[in-house]
């Protein structure tokens, strides 16, 4: 009995080393916020250099890329649906010209999404990409899921579909983007609406918002209690400016975060380095990511 109990202590022992030498056998996480010093980089509309912009298939070339953050507008059909598309009017992206004539100025809200649906959003971009149609939100996100992808999801001109806030909460809710993970690593709400920010933030805490827009510095603290970053035009970002953002605290982070758009070159996005932001929105995520990637790994 004593000799078979230290047979059992040594193999348990050897067992334990194993199991530490061993790599753990886990699925991929999403990131969370990225520590100081790591640039984020977000395909703005997915990847438009490559594929239609806020298309599905935009969605998979930034995926094919390797870019981890996809920017996206959601807006509201007549019939109530949310939709995924930039302009508040569908001509510059769509065919609405040619397929209804006499419905200028082609709003998004004064089209049902069954007319909506009947739109090329992809031959104005190639021909290669003719048939391509606007997605639903529910559609976008299940497509982010399988690909594994992260949202910075912009309420586009939130005071032409009042109540947006709530509906489009309740459809990240159906859709299982506010659990643990994706409100703590996959999910950001942003918009030039403060009072929309407000809002989600009442609603839904746990959300993680971002305010389009440069508002002076003297009055950046007012939105520090349901505001996480502020996303400004890449024209308006100093040192000073970056400086005065991560002096105060988010609801969510130690410091409020700066993630100027839309930046496209190499140069642009090493001098916003420089002044020490966070991320960096652009048309052109994977040239971003690698100029950004091997600056950070640049020796020091």
């Amino acid at each position: 009995m004593r000799h078979r109990t230290t047979v059992f202590t040594v193999l348990g022992a050897l067992c334990g080393v194993l199991a530490l030498a061993l790599p753990a056998s886990s699925p991929r996480a999403a990131p969370a916020a990225p520590a100081a010093g790591h640039i984020t980089v977000f395909g703005h509309r997915g990847a438009p250099a490559h594929a239609p912009e806020n298309t599905l298939r935009s969605v998979r070339s930034a995926a094919s890329l390797g870019i981890d953050w996809v920017e996206n507008d959601v807006q509201r059909t007549r019939d109530g649906a949310l939709v995924v598309i930039h302009d508040t009017t569908l001509d510059r992206t769509t065919d609405v010209e040619q397929r209804y004539p006499g419905r200028s100025p082609w709003a998004v809200g004064s089209f049902t999404l069954a007319e909506i649906k009947t739109l090329d959003a992809g031959g104005w971009f190639a021909p290669r990409f003719r048939g391509e149609r606007v997605p639903t939100l529910q559609e976008y996100l299940g497509l982010l899921d399988r690909t594994d992808q992260n949202l910075l999801l912009e309420l586009k001109q939130p005071e032409l579909y009042p109540g947006i806030e709530r509906q489009t909460l309740d459809a990240l809710g159906r859709a299982g983007w506010l659990d643990g993970p994706h409100v703590t690593r996959r999910l950001i709400v942003q918009s030039f609406s403060a009072p929309a920010l407000r809002t989600t933030h009442r609603l839904r805490p746990a959300v993680r918002t971002g305010l389009l827009g440069s508002p002076p510095a003297a009055r950046l603290g007012q939105y520090a209690a349901y505001v996480d970053e502020i996303n400004p035009e890449q024209r308006a970002v100093t040192a000073a400016y970056v400086e005065a953002v991560h002096a105060l605290k988010s609801p969510h982070w130690p410091r409020m975060r700066v993630n100027p758009w839309t930046v496209d070159s190499a140069g642009a996005a090493a001098a916003l380095v420089k002044l020490g932001v966070d991320g960096i929105i652009s048309n052109q995520p994977d040239v971003i990511e690698k100029a950004t990637r091997r600056r950070m790994l640049r020796p020091l």
